[in-house]
């Protein structure tokens, strides 16, 4: 009895089933690689965002002391015969964490018109006053020296606390730090802040020739 042999048209769902079944395979194998390379990429993403975010923050930081710090400089030429002085100096200060200044005044407040600031050395103190308070509201952990300085910079051309002047031959430097994360992405711990107590962040020098 002689074999029959299916048509083609009893072989043909066979074989659509089976390549149906190998195409949804494929496809699904492609969709789950897909998703594995996206998840690696987002995760860099991320990353990439918070750092973004940190170094943003930074550079903020940076500009307000740099904005303060100039400000400073101008107050101090404003008033150039209490900022010349080699011994109570009321704009020479070593402060950190609260800020408080050496002596407190208020006569630059609008509230106090009636008498106001007697002389040079009050409105020097008074616009300390009010300059340190912003820099402790402004630059978080903020530590201030402000000094006659010959030797702002160490060995290796790193900014370095420390007044080593004694005198108006010497360049008046605005010396600022406050606390911030580190970029060192491997630091932990206590390293993960940098304190403002390490070096100062900004320098800036009050040249005697505006003095």
């Amino acid at each position: 009895m002689p074999v029959t042999r299916p048509s083609r048209w009893h072989r043909e769902p066979y074989r659509l089933m089976t390549a149906e079944r190998a195409q949804h395979g494929f496809s699904l194998l492609e969709v789950l690689v897909a998703v594995f390379v996206l998840s690696f990429g987002m995760l860099g993403m991320v990353g990439l965002q918070s750092f973004s975010l940190q170094a943003n923050r930074q550079a903020r930081m940076a500009s307000t002391a740099a904005g303060l710090a100039r400000e400073m400089a101008e107050m101090m030429r404003g008033n150039k015969e209490q900022a010349r002085l080699t011994t109570n100096n009321p704009y020479f200060v070593d402060l950190s964490g609260s800020l408080t200044p050496p002596t407190a005044s208020y006569c630059l407040n609008v509230s106090n018109t009636s008498t106001g600031c007697t002389s040079a050395t009050d409105t020097a103190n008074a616009e300390m006053t009010e300059w340190l308070r912003r820099v402790g509201t402004e630059l978080p952990g903020a530590k201030v020296q402000i000094c006659f300085d010959n030797a702002p910079y160490d060995s290796n051309n790193l900014p370095q606390w420390g007044c080593s002047g004694s005198g108006t031959d010497y360049v008046a430097y605005i010396k600022l730090a406050w606390t911030q994360v580190s970029t060192d992405r491997t630091a932990t711990g206590s390293a993960v802040t940098v304190q403002s107590s390490t070096r100062p962040l900004l320098i800036i020098p009050v040249t005697a020739g505006n003095l």
